[in-house]
């Protein structure tokens, strides 16, 4: 072999070394990566429903529930989806209005006026798998339950402040409707001011209806002409306490805290507050242990209370009424504690009894010290 051809050979080794030297190994193919399993549905909101009967605005009643209401989305957030209807009349308005939201996929409903109850009653049977709730009735349905508050424990206690206040032994009361509900209320108010002045005497006017300022301001106005100097109502607007201040003379908010309205007038604020029950409904709907009933809360359960006692309201009387908003919720102290005696001389409770519930949903008469007769009908 010659020089020439070993060198050849020589240098296409070193090539083929330098090419073995310079190769570099492919990598792995990378491992399969698992997807994800893709996030869950988030559950669709409970829809909640309210109807009522006056504007969210009117400081009094619709407001009361509307303050529930935000309770619920404050305590629920997105789980819920709550919506109103407000100013729906009493009646065949009602009836619609209540199907709608039923129509609309709304899985409770809430009705807060005694006349929606024979609407509400009606929708229930169409819907058997919505809740309906009724605030003050008395009929239910399998899926229809009633939900109420003492607010006549408020009024005894608002009568004490005004037993004590009063200059002419002569209180005034606007009323709504002459339905049990508001009797109680009247009753109450004057069982409490005549616990502490016996020479009281109450005056009603009915205005037939729940919301309407200056039908309100005319009968408080007339009441004060009539000799009264401090009122309550159990209707939902600031129309008579500002009336009184107008006047020169006393009354209470009703439903909500009303100082502002009239400072000068304002002796204490008859409250509900219904924001734990419609909390508790609404888990119960989303828990599924939502069952059919009644339910009437008061002082013992927080739902009332009289709030924001006037600074110019004797201590004393502050004192007293602090002690038998104490019994309220102890169970040691009951507005309506027999003998009751109504404004015509019958007994309507014994001595010692307390007036329980199938009894107060049956008051149909004025206490001894009202004057007047009850109005027949609605």
């Amino acid at each position: 072999m010659t020089d020439l051809s070993k060198r050849s050979l020589l240098v296409l080794a070193a090539t083929a070394a330098l090419v073995a030297c310079g190769k570099k190994e492919e990598p792995p193919a990378p491992a399969a990566v698992a997807s994800a399993p893709a996030p869950a549905p988030k559950p669709a909101p409970l829809k909640a429903a309210w109807v009522y009967v006056g504007p969210v605005g009117d400081a009094g009643w619709t407001y009361a529930h509307d303050q529930g209401r935000k309770a619920v989305e404050a305590e629920y957030g997105d789980k819920v989806a709550t919506t109103f209807v407000e100013k729906v009349p009493e009646g065949a308005d009602a009836e619609r209005v209540i199907r709608d939201l039923a129509t609309q996929g709304n899985k409770i409903i809430f009705a807060t006026s005694f006349g929606f109850m024979e609407p509400m009653l009606k929708v229930a049977a169409e819907f058997p798998d919505v809740k309906f709730e009724h605030a003050t009735g008395y009929k239910t349905a399998d899926n229809m339950r009633l939900y109420d508050a003492k607010f006549f424990e408020d009024a005894y206690l608002a009568g004490v402040v005004a037993g004590k206040m009063s200059k002419t032994n002569t209180l005034g009361f606007v009323g709504s409707f002459p339905i049990p509900e508001v009797l109680r209320n009247i009753n109450a108010f004057t069982l409490g001011a005549q616990s502490v002045n016996p020479k009281i005497k109450t005056k009603v006017v009915w205005v037939n209806t729940w919301f309407d300022p200056p039908k309100e301001a005319d009968a408080a106005q007339s009441l004060i002409n009539g000799g009264a100097d401090v009122l309550l109502q159990n209707t939902d607007s600031t129309a008579v306490l500002q009336t009184a201040e107008k006047n020169g003379k006393y009354a209470f908010g009703w439903d909500s805290d009303m100082s502002a309205f009239a400072p000068k007038a304002h002796l204490a604020s008859c409250v509900v507050d219904w924001g734990p029950y419609y909390k508790q409904a609404i888990k119960e709907v989303m828990d599924g242990s939502w069952k059919t009933g009644r339910t009437v809360w008061g002082h013992k359960e927080g739902q009332n209370a009289l709030v924001k006692v006037a600074d110019f309201v004797p201590a004393e009387v502050k004192a007293q009424v602090e002690t038998l908003s104490a019994g309220l919720k102890d169970g040691s102290f009951a507005a309506f504690k027999g003998p009751v005696v109504d404004n015509t001389g019958k007994e309507r409770l014994a001595k010692d009894v307390v007036g329980d519930q199938a009894w107060l949903d049956k008051i149909d008469f004025y206490v001894k010290g009202v004057e007047g007769k009850v109005p027949s009908g609605k």
